[in-house]
């Protein structure tokens, strides 16, 4: 474990550290990336750190290499290159103690259809070693807090999108981490549960809470984000305060500007 360092941001809970990933493409995935290319490199010499009790986002368009970088924070896939440290821990040496202290929540989760809110609840809980009396006061607090109380024992293959994305964010968080992950956090849902979801980001923050979530939606980040990284072909090019990236334009005409100068394209 690495000691955490200090910054004028405050206590350093993520760092990525030049962090590389390279895919292999078949012939199909060549055809649909309209390239002869062989490799893909997804996350290029990524570097970037995020602190505690604030909000950081991923910005970048389809591709860009949020995702990937997202799950190399999350374990799931190891790094070519580089490494990136969650808590003092290394997610190549410690990966174990790296997912005890996240809760990574994306809508590709896949919940097994024939069980329900209330029995996956408990058993990702007695996966990360939650006691029963913890457990039970936090499935009831979560599940009054987004309306799965009622639909607790409903069976998951019967249960709404949103409702499916409200109970897959109480499961990731479970175990109450110190560092919450989302990729994609509103990406399907309706402005209503994309609402209590956003203002759900807003309340973790305010318990001290670090949370990392990647979008290609500007008020999102212009709504969440004290500090934002724009990724483009899988390169941080601009990382930041909000004012900072932004110098005083919108985040939106900032990001164009900065995409069409990497692009080498005019307006």
């Amino acid at each position: 474990m690495q000691e955490v360092p200090f910054s004028e941001f405050g206590e350093e809970v993520v760092r990525a550290e030049g962090l590389k990933k390279v895919f292999s493409l078949s012939r199909k995935q060549q055809r649909l990336e309209k390239t002869g290319e062989t490799q893909k490199v997804a996350v290029a010499g990524l570097s970037f750190s995020a602190y505690r009790g604030e909000i950081y986002g991923l910005l970048g368009p389809n591709g860009a290499g949020k995702t990937t970088t997202l799950r190399i924070l999350s374990t799931l896939i190891r790094p070519d290159a580089g490494d990136a440290f969650v808590c003092g821990h290394s997610v190549r040496g410690e990966a174990q103690k790296v997912r005890d202290s996240i809760g990574f929540m994306t809508s590709e989760l896949k919940l097994e259809g024939f069980f329900t809110p209330s029995y996956l609840f408990d058993f990702f809980g007695a996966l990360h070693g939650v006691d029963k009396e913890t457990l039970a006061k936090r499935k009831q607090e979560l599940f009054a807090r987004f309306g799965i109380d009622r639909f607790a024992e409903v069976r998951v293959k019967d249960l709404s999108t949103g409702m499916l994305q409200k109970v897959s964010l109480v499961i990731s968080i479970v175990h109450d981490p110190a560092v919450v992950i989302f990729d994609e956090p509103t990406n399907g849902l309706d402005v209503l549960t994309a609402k209590v979801v956003t203002d759900f980001l807003l309340e973790l923050k305010a318990m001290g809470k670090s949370i990392l979530l990647s979008t290609h939606i500007f008020s999102l980040v212009e709504k969440l984000c004290d500090r934002v990284g724009i990724i483009i072909d899988g390169k941080m090019v601009s990382d930041g305060t909000l004012a900072d990236v932004c110098g005083g334009m919108p985040l939106e005409e900032r990001f164009f500007e900065i995409y069409h100068a990497i692009k080498g394209e005019t307006v």
